[in-house]
């Protein structure tokens, strides 16, 4: 195990952070689901105090089933339905993001899940954008490091309108819009489902990241990587079902040689598709037993392009800092090793490659240095 100096999570706040898997109605305020339920009459919410409701979607979201944390969803979606909601979360999102450090953020969202109060697709992406915009010139006006953040459209992986989303990603790319995702429960649902989809986006030289290797095992990353050709993989923790560890291997250990890889295990590190890794809820939704079990370790020994990431800051009570902390307490990881899986977060963003770069040399790298000392 490798120990570094004790880091708090107000200094974890101080580091640029880079986030890609985020989703946007998994991490909006209580206190704001409180008040659009109240403003939208949506009577349903289990607690009307926003305290109280932080603590059930904590509690609800902790079962160890992804299909359980998946109902908390239903509350959030619903205060999302007018374009005003959607703006606001959006702005929410950015402000929250920025006080937190991070410094550019794919944020995703599946705009077929608002349309029940007469929103149209584009409708819905209109309002989610300008609530960025919104969110990112009130950080530039407040001072600090400016951020930026992007779109990801997701499709739900259940329902038959991958393709619509695909092309609605590709119509606004350029104002805001970077990629496509599809998301939601696993089982049952292959990627291969939305061949269609990814066969579009492929055409049109678009990014695309696919939710493999969560709830699901290798079949769902091999079809991922294989048929649908993804750029990185969400969460991808299941890969390690195709890595054998040498006999009394520990999440822990500092070295993992004799490791032997898989054939889709070796295709993923040799391509360097990235791993979009969520620790806290990697755990709550039973992907792996525990934090002390969590592969992150081995993967990032292992030299997978690893990154650190949310999933769901309100479900899982948690924000780039406290993931950074969680692994610090469980990995002693230090400074070196948070830069090391930032840089690997940007060089994987759907962002324009000079723009990466300048992010990495100018912003993250002399970031991580005043930390270092």
């Amino acid at each position: 195990m490798v120990t570094s100096a004790t880091i708090t999570v107000e200094e974890c706040r101080l580091a640029p952070k880079v986030l890609l898997h985020d989703h946007l109605d998994g991490g909006l305020r209580p206190a704001t689901v409180v008040d659009l339920a109240r403003r939208g009459g949506y009577d349903r919410l289990p607690a009307d105090d926003a305290d109280e409701l932080a603590e059930w979607f904590a509690t609800a979201a902790d079962s160890g089933s992804l299909e359980r944390y998946l109902e908390t969803f239903a509350h959030t979606v619903a205060v999302m339905q007018t374009a005003d909601a959607l703006e606001r979360v959006a702005r929410e999102c950015v402000e929250d993001l920025h006080a937190d450090g991070v410094v550019y953020a794919e944020v995703r969202f599946a705009p077929e899940l608002h349309l029940e109060q007469g929103l149209s697709l584009d409708e819905v992406v209109e309002a989610v954008l300008r609530g960025f915009a919104a969110g990112e010139a009130a950080a530039s006006s407040g001072g600090g490091q400016p951020i930026i953040v992007r779109c990801l459209v997701t499709a739900m992986r259940h329902a038959a309108r991958s393709r619509e989303i695909a092309e609605l990603a590709v119509r606004f790319r350029g104002r805001g819009v970077v990629g496509f995702d599809i998301a939601g429960a696993e089982a049952g649902n292959p990627p291969s489902r939305h061949l269609d989809a990814f066969e579009y986006l492929r055409g049109e030289c678009s990014h695309f990241t696919i939710h493999a290797g969560e709830a699901f095992g290798l079949p769902s990353i091999h079809e991922a990587v294989a048929f649908c050709g993804t750029d990185r993989l969400g969460h991808g923790v299941r890969v390690m079902d195709d890595v054998v560890l040498p006999p009394g291997s520990r999440p822990t250990d500092s070295s993992f040689d004799g490791a032997k890889l898989g054939q889709v295990a070796d295709y993923v590190r040799d391509k360097r598709i990235p791993l979009e890794l969520c620790p806290s809820s990697n755990v709550q939704t039973g992907a792996v037993a525990s934090l002390t079990d969590h592969p992150f370790n081995i993967l990032a020994k292992l030299r997978f392009r690893v990154t650190v990431n949310t999933d769901n800051r309100l479900m899982s009570n948690t924000s780039m800092s406290r993931e950074f902390m969680v692994l610090h307490r469980q990995f002693g990881y230090g400074w070196a090793d948070f830069e090391r899986f930032t840089v690997n977060a940007m060089k994987s963003a759907f962002l324009p490659f000079d723009q990466r770069l300048r992010l990495i040399d100018d912003v993250i790298k002399p970031g991580f240095e005043v930390l270092m000392g």
